[in-house]
């Protein structure tokens, strides 16, 4: 009968060799699976008939637990042993970013239909793509296709009154002050329908504002 990798690993910790214990970070990993179930080191004791003292230790990586313990965290816990194997999850790193856009400084971008002035631009790779646009269409006629880009986006209206035009739904009229949020894969195409140039901010999670 071969032995597994998950079989070899087993026998890697019963035979108590720190050295392969401390890179899989066995304690961070249980604590992680307990917390992630809300439970007490008194419910995982519970479980797996493991001593507090023992639990915290090993979470703590003050000991190294042996194939029986193992057996008993995987059996107690409903768990298998790759799962107990398992890196804990990465935490996210703060990176404290930001980067100001005063008024009129942002990249424009002008269209036929529309006057974008993407906000926000220092930034790379950023999750989100700000950018307020002045609504020059007066009429879904002068559009020759729709517009579509990946992801979803927030629309929220500045200052007059558009006509929402979507691929799928009848026109939405919004006046100042009124917000959507949307599928931008689904073709849309705004028109202002105010006496003046209608503005927009949105705020789309990727792909492009043409």
């Amino acid at each position: 009968m071969s032995t597994t990798t998950d079989q070899q690993a087993a026998l890697r910790i019963a035979s108590g060799r720190k050295a392969f214990v401390e890179p899989l970070r066995l304690g961070e990993r249980l604590k992680e699976i307990r917390l992630a179930n809300q439970w007490t080191l008194e419910d995982v004791s519970q479980r797996t008939g493991l001593a507090r003292s023992t639990l915290s230790k090993i979470e703590n990586d003050q000991i190294s637990p042996t194939f029986t313990a193992v057996q008993k965290l995987i059996n107690g816990l409903g768990i298998d042993l790759p799962q107990l194997l398992t890196p804990p999850k990465a935490q996210p790193r703060t990176m404290g970013r930001r980067d100001l856009t005063r008024q009129g400084d942002g990249q424009r971008h002008p269209t036929p239909t529309y006057e974008h002035e993407l906000l926000s631009c220092e930034l790379a790779q950023k999750r989100m793509i700000p950018f307020k646009t002045i609504v020059r269409a007066r009429s879904f006629d002068e559009f020759s296709e729709w517009v579509r880009h990946d992801g979803e986006e927030f629309l929220m209206v500045l200052e007059g009154e558009i006509q929402l035009y979507t691929e799928f739904y009848e026109p939405l009229q919004l006046s100042r002050g009124d917000s959507i949020y949307f599928d931008s894969d689904m073709g849309h195409a705004l028109v202002s329908v105010s006496d003046d140039d209608a503005v927009v901010l949105s705020v789309c999670t990727r792909g492009d504002t043409t």
